[in-house]
C-alpha cells in the first residue's frame, strides 16, 4: 500500500511505514493499482469510480502519527455500496484493516498513486458528519487518537440486525405541549421549558429537590423539545436510573414508548444495535442511556441532558478518557442545542460553566427547599460528646439508635456505610486515628479477628504499631462495611429485617414495611410510598478523609443522593463534625454556596476546573521525552514528576505494586482555562513524534483527570 501522508507531508521512502515497521510495500494499490499513462490495461484490473472516485477514509488504527485520513480509490463495482459513513475493508501497511468512509470526493491531494478499497463490509451510514466532526474535536480536546474515539461512539457491527425487517413504524408525531408539572417548583423553570418548545436552546445548571420527581422533571424537559420539533439526549449514571428515566419518559410521551429507546450495556450487543440503528436511521429522536450513550446520533438535537455529572462513572476508563459533561456540551454548543447538567448537589465544573456565562443556574425558592430537605443532625460535634461520651468513637451513637428505634415505626430507615464487605479497616481506639503502615503508609487492614494486622498496600505484618497521635497501641475496626454492619444491626434491632444492597448485589426498591436498609453509597435502593422514614450516614470521616482533591465534593454528593430518598423534614444522622464545610452545606441544603467557594478554593490553589490540567503517566525517561517534544502553551507549569502515589483501596493493591515494580512516575502540566485546547493538541502532536520513533515506553495522558493526588 502506498503511504498517503496527506497534504504537505513526503513519503518516508520505500518499504518504511512509520510505526508499523519495515514491511514490504505493496506496489502502489496492488492488483488494484490505477494504470500509468500509456500503459496498456492489464486483465482484471479494477477501474475507479466514474463519479467522486476517492474515498476519505478513517483507518482504524491508533498509532498517534497516523491520525489523519487516508484517501483510497473506489472501485467501479462498489460505487453504489460505498457512501459516506459506510465500514469498509482496506490495505494498510500489508494487512486488511478496518475504516469508516467520512466522505468521497473527486479528486485526492496525494500525489502518488492510490490503492482501491478492498471491500464494503457494511452499507450502512453508521457515522454521521456531526458525529464524525465531534469525535474529531474530542480527540484534539484530550491529546487522544480519531480511532480510539470511533470505538467509543459507533457500536461493532451486527449483520444479522442490520438485516432485519423494519419491526412498525415507530412515533414520529411530537407530542402536544403539557403543563410545568415538577418544573413549577422552580422560578425558572417554565420560561426554561418555553425556549425548549420554541426550538431555542437554553442552557442550565438544575439543582434538583430532594425528593423523587427528577426523573419526571427530565421527561417533561425532553416533552417539550420534542414539542419543538428537535430531538433529546439523557445520559446518566447506571442502569437502574436508566430505567426510571425510561419509565417517566414512556408515561409522559405515551405511544407505548415508541417515542425514545433506552441505551444500556444490559441490553446485550444485539438488541443494544437494534436501538442504536434507529436512532441513527432516525426512526426515533428521544435517548437516554449510560456514559456510552454520549455519542448516540441523535438527529437534530435540540436537548442534551446529564444527571448527577460528579459521579465518576461518566468519565470514560479508556483513552482518551473523555467526561460526559465535556462531550455533552461540545455537542450542544456545535448543534445549536439546549444543556441541562443536573443533580442534587453542584460540582465546581458546573459552576464554573455559570460563572462562564455558558449556563445559568436553575435552583428552587429557599422556603421550598427547606419544605423538601430532612432535618440534619451531626454526632460528630462538640456538643454531641458532651452529651453522649461515645459518640466519637462509636459508629451507632445514642442519637443515632434512638432516631432508628423510633423510625422504624413507621417505614424503612436507610444505613449508608462507605465501604462494602467485613472488617476493612482499623483505628486507634482512643483518638480514632486511622491505623498506617510503618513502612509505606498504607491502611492496616484485618483477614480475620483473630490474625496479625497487615498492610493492604505492601502485605507488611504490623505486630508492633503505636498511634502516631496519642501513643496507644491497640486498634479497634472503625470501618466494618457493610456485611459487618447488617449483622451488627440485626443484633441491635432483633426483629427487623435487614436487607443490604451493594456491589454484589444492588437492590433497585424496598418496601414501605419497617426495616433496615445497609446501603453502600451509590446503591441505595428507593423506598416506595413517601421515601425512607429516616437515614444514618456512617463512617463519615472515611469519606472526608481520603487524600482526594474532591473528597470534600465527592462526600457532599454522596450524603445529599442518600438525603434525597427520604421523606421530607425525615431524620437524618451524620456522624461527622458539623462545622466541617460539608456536614454545613447538608445541614442548610446548599450545595450551590459550597461549590461556589470550592471553585475560587480550586483558583487560588490552581487546580481544575479554574485551570486546565493533564496527567502525564509513565516512566521517568518517557516523561521527560515526551515533555521534550512537546510545544506546550504560554503560561504552561509543569509539576513534578514525582513517583506514583497508590490509591486507596484493596482493588487497586494489583495495579499500585505494577506501577511500583516499573517505576513509574506523574508529572502534571498546568495551563490557563483559555489554554486548555492547545494544551490538548501540543501533546496530541508530541505523542505523535513518540509514536513514529517507536519509542517503547507509552506514556498515558489525561487532560483534567478525576485524580490529582
Amino acid at each position: 500500500m502506498t503511504y498517503d501522508g496527506g497534504p504537505g507531508e513526503s513519503d518516508p521512502g520505500p518499504g518504511v511505514i512509520p510505526g508499523l515497521g519495515d514491511v514490504p510495500r505493496v506496489p502502489a494499490g496492488g492488483s488494484g493499482t490505477s494504470p500509468k499513462k500509456g500503459a496498456g490495461k492489464k486483465k482484471g484490473a479494477k477501474e475507479p469510480a466514474a463519479r467522486l472516485p476517492v474515498a476519505r477514509v478513517a483507518v482504524d488504527v491508533s498509532l498517534a502519527h497516523l491520525d489523519r485520513p487516508f484517501d483510497y480509490h473506489v472501485p467501479a463495482a462498489m460505487d453504489d455500496t460505498v457512501v459516506p459513513g459506510c465500514r469498509v475493508r482496506v490495505r494498510f501497511a500489508g494487512q486488511l484493516v478496518d475504516g469508516l468512509v467520512l466522505d468521497r470526493v473527486a479528486e485526492s491531494a496525494h500525489e502518488g498513486r492510490l490503492s482501491f478499497l478492498e471491500r464494503v463490509t457494511s452499507s450502512e451510514p453508521v457515522l454521521s458528519p456531526e458525529i464524525a466532526a465531534l469525535a474529531r474535536e474530542v480527540a484534539d480536546r484530550y491529546a487522544g487518537t480519531f480511532a480510539d474515539v470511533l470505538r467509543l461512539a459507533v457500536p461493532p457491527r451486527h449483520a444479522r440486525v442490520e438485516a432485519e425487517p423494519d419491526e412498525g413504524p415507530w412515533s414520529q408525531e411530537p407530542p402536544e405541549p403539557g403543563g410545568p408539572g415538577p418544573w413549577a417548583a422552580y422560578p425558572a423553570g417554565r420560561s426554561f421549558l418555553r425556549a425548549l418548545e420554541d426550538g431555542r436552546a437554553p442552557r442550565a445548571v438544575w439543582t434538583a429537590l430532594p425528593g423523587p420527581e427528577w426523573p419526571a422533571a427530565i421527561a417533561r424537559a425532553v416533552a417539550a423539545t420534542l414539542a419543538g420539533g428537535r430531538g433529546a439526549l439523557v445520559v446518566v449514571a447506571d442502569g437502574r436510573d436508566v430505567d426510571r428515566v425510561d419509565a417517566a419518559l414512556t408515561e409522559e410521551l405515551g405511544g407505548s414508548g415508541r417515542r425514545h429507546v433506552a441505551l444500556t450495556a444490559e441490553l446485550g450487543p444485539a438488541e443494544r444495535y437494534r436501538r442504536w440503528l434507529a436512532v441513527r436511521r432516525g426512526r426515533v429522536r428521544a435517548v437516554v442511556g449510560t456514559r456510552a450513550a454520549m455519542f448516540a446520533p441523535v438527529a437534530d438535537l435540540g436537548l442534551v441532558v446529564l444527571w448527577d455529572d460528579g459521579d465518576d462513572v461518566h468519565a470514560e476508563p479508556h483513552a482518551p478518557y473523555p467526561h460526559a459533561r465535556e462531550v455533552l456540551a461540545l455537542r450542544a454548543h456545535r448543534a445549536g442545542a439546549g444543556a441541562l447538567i443536573g443533580g442534587f448537589t453542584r460540582t465546581t465544573e458546573a459552576t464554573q460553566l455559570v460563572e462562564s456565562g455558558w449556563a445559568h443556574t436553575l435552583a428552587a425558592e429557599r422556603n421550598r427547599v427547606r419544605r423538601s430537605m430532612p432535618r440534619v443532625r451531626p454526632v460528630g460535634d462538640d456538643a454531641e460528646v458532651a452529651k453522649d461520651n461515645a459518640a466519637r468513637t462509636a459508629r451507632l451513637t445514642h442519637i443515632g439508635f434512638e432516631t432508628a428505634r423510633q423510625a422504624l415505626e413507621e417505614g424503612p430507615v436507610l444505613v449508608q456505610v462507605p465501604r462494602r464487605g467485613y472488617l476493612p479497616g482499623l483505628a486507634c481506639v482512643r483518638c480514632r486515628t486511622p491505623a498506617r503502615c510503618e513502612a509505606c503508609q498504607g491502611p492496616l487492614a484485618l483477614r480475620s479477628a483473630h490474625a496479625a494486622p497487615y498492610c493492604r498496600w505492601c502485605g507488611r505484618i504490623a505486630g508492633d504499631w503505636h498511634c502516631p497521635e496519642c501513643g496507644h497501641r491497640h486498634m479497634r475496626a472503625v470501618v466494618v462495611g457493610a456485611r459487618r454492619t447488617a449483622e451488627e444491626l440485626g443484633r441491635a434491632f432483633p426483629g427487623v429485617p435487614v436487607r443490604t444492597s451493594g456491589k454484589d448485589a444492588v437492590l433497585d426498591r424496598v418496601g414501605e414495611a419497617p426495616a433496615l436498609v445497609v446501603s453502600t453509597p451509590g446503591a441505595e435502593p428507593v423506598a416506595e410510598g413517601e421515601g425512607y422514614a429516616a437515614a444514618l450516614l456512617l463512617d463519615g470521616w472515611v469519606l472526608l478523609g481520603r487524600a482526594d482533591l474532591r473528597a470534600g465534593e465527592e462526600t457532599l454528593r454522596r450524603w445529599m443522593n442518600a438525603a434525597a430518598l427520604l421523606r421530607p423534614s425525615a431524620p437524618l444522622v451524620v456522624s461527622a463534625d458539623g462545622g466541617l464545610p460539608p456536614a454545613q452545606a447538608l445541614l442548610r441544603w446548599d450545595p450551590i454556596t459550597y461549590a461556589e467557594r470550592e471553585l475560587a478554593d480550586r483558583r487560588h490553589a490552581g487546580f481544575p476546573p479554574a485551570v486546565r490540567m493533564a496527567s502525564l503517566t509513565g516512566t521517568p525517561a518517557a516523561i521527560r521525552d515526551l515533555l521534550a517534544h512537546a510545544r506546550l502553551p504560554d503560561g504552561a507549569e509543569i509539576l513534578g514528576p514525582v513517583p506514583l502515589a497508590g490509591r486507596d483501596g484493596a482493588d487497586q493493591r494489583a495495579d499500585r505494586k505494577a506501577d511500583r515494580d516499573a517505576g513509574r512516575e506523574r508529572a502534571l502540566v498546568r495551563v490557563p482555562r483559555a489554554a486548555g485546547a492547545a494544551l490538548g493538541k501540543a501533546l496530541q502532536a508530541a505523542q505523535g513524534i513518540r509514536s513514529a520513533r517507536k519509542a517503547p515506553d507509552p506514556v498515558r495522558v489525561q487532560i483534567d483527570p478525576l485524580e490529582l493526588i
